[in-house]
């Protein structure tokens, strides 16, 4: 089984070797093993966990609901209807997000328009 390093699993997942630290404090990350010098040692499940949370942490998932999942993920198969509960609402919540700054990049589009109708305009007047 391969093994990573603290600044290996930083480098794979994109988080800060304190952002690790952190989610192992808070409980996003359980039992991770350690060599015999005390420095933490990640397994390919610990890398894969992590960019389960990377997804759920960049799509806007608050931190108490990521540590909600995690603590429903190490329940076992009964808490599977949980776990989907908790991913549904985040995707509805993602959808949400998603229509709001579209209506928001409408916005900024007509603004640019508006710029480049002026552009054109003095473009014109000038010639």
């Amino acid at each position: 089984m391969e093994r990573y390093s603290p600044g290996q699993v930083a480098e794979q997942t994109g988080f800060s070797l304190d952002t690790l630290r952190y989610y192992e404090r808070i409980g996003l990350l359980d039992d991770i093993a350690r060599n015999s010098g005390g420095q933490r040692v990640f397994t390919e499940g610990d890398v894969a966990w992590l960019r389960i949370l990377r997804c759920l942490r960049d799509t806007g998932m608050p931190i108490q609901r990521m540590v909600r999942y995690a603590e429903l993920a190490r329940g076992g198969d009964e808490t599977i209807a949980e776990r989907l509960e908790v991913l549904a609402e985040h995707d509805r919540d993602i959808d949400e997000k998603i229509a709001h700054l579209r209506v928001e990049q409408d916005h900024i589009r007509a603004k640019i328009a508006n710029y480049q109708r002026e552009m054109d305009s003095a473009a014109a007047s000038q010639a």
